[in-house]
């Protein structure tokens, strides 16, 4: 008997006690979709269903090791990147992304979550950090994920209609990504939830229905993996996209509460059908 080995998808994020956000939302996404999940973890966060109340850099090199180590042995199908904390961080990522041949100049996608604010609009990331973004990740990127106050602290633009996102994405293009999704979801006062997606020649708005549920941690880190699993699984860009598109509008639908605070998007209608 022998087994069928799956896609392998890479993340390299930081770690979330509570299980709703971070690596540990990027692994059950990517097992959600079929995908062997590995890690390269850049920081340890304190944090539960309240919110961060701390957490503790990786360093760089050992960062860059934990890449280097699952790429050279296990082969990567797709990556993707989340918290990277530090400027130090985001430079000893991109460098060991080219030694091992990820990005959009290689034959390894890599989706990139920017990460630089909270869902409630904090900035996560300090200055020189979020240089280090738009000049060392977003060149190296086959897709950027930014929601719209990570939209505004790396390129100056307030998006508040669809006519903003189009500015928007034309702005991040300018900073090198092959492709950017500027995602809709935290324009409230729309019925939907429309994402937008562009290579500058192609311009794709994918519309989803907007559910009224408080509990939506993780679901940038959720959606970011499942368009990354299925680039693992082979599919191209859009299609990617759209299928991680249909995936976070199951998981929203379906989060739940947890904790005293704001409860995690729910992968698990993918492994149980009808619920537990």
């Amino acid at each position: 008997m022998t087994a069928r080995t799956p896609p392998t998808a890479l993340t390299i994020a930081g770690s979330d006690s509570g299980g709703g956000a971070g690596i540990q939302a990027d692994l059950r996404a990517f097992f959600a979709c079929g995908v062997h999940g590995m890690t390269a973890v850049t920081a340890v966060t304190v944090q539960n269903s309240l919110g961060v109340q701390g957490f503790t850099e990786i360093p760089p090199e050992v960062v860059t090791a934990q890449i280097a180590a699952v790429a050279g042995d296990m082969g990567v199908a797709a990556a993707k990147t989340g918290m990277l904390a530090t400027a130090e961080i985001i430079e000893a990522v991109a460098a060991t992304l080219d030694e091992v041949h990820i990005g959009q100049n290689a034959a390894v996608p890599l989706v990139v979550d920017p990460v630089a604010a909270s869902m409630h609009g904090d900035t996560l990331l300090r200055a020189e950090a979020l240089e280090a973004v738009r000049a060392e990740l977003f060149p190296r990127a086959t897709l950027v994920t930014p929601n719209l106050d990570e939209v505004r602290l790396l390129t100056g633009v307030q998006v508040v209609d669809r006519a903003g996102q189009r500015e928007a994405a034309k702005a991040l293009l300018d900073l090198g990504p092959r492709w950017v999704l500027v995602k809709g979801g935290h324009m409230y006062d729309s019925p939907e939830c429309v994402d937008l997606l562009s290579d500058g020649r192609d311009v794709v708005e994918l519309s989803g229905k907007r559910h009224e549920s408080p509990h939506t941690h993780g679901g940038g880190d959720t959606l970011a993996s499942a368009v990354t699993a299925s680039l693992a699984h082979g599919l191209d860009l859009p299609d990617a996209v759209a299928a991680g598109k249909r995936f976070i509008e199951r998981a929203v639908a379906e989060s739940y509460p947890l904790g005293a605070g704001t409860g995690p998007v729910s992968p698990f209608w993918r492994l149980v059908p009808g619920g537990f």
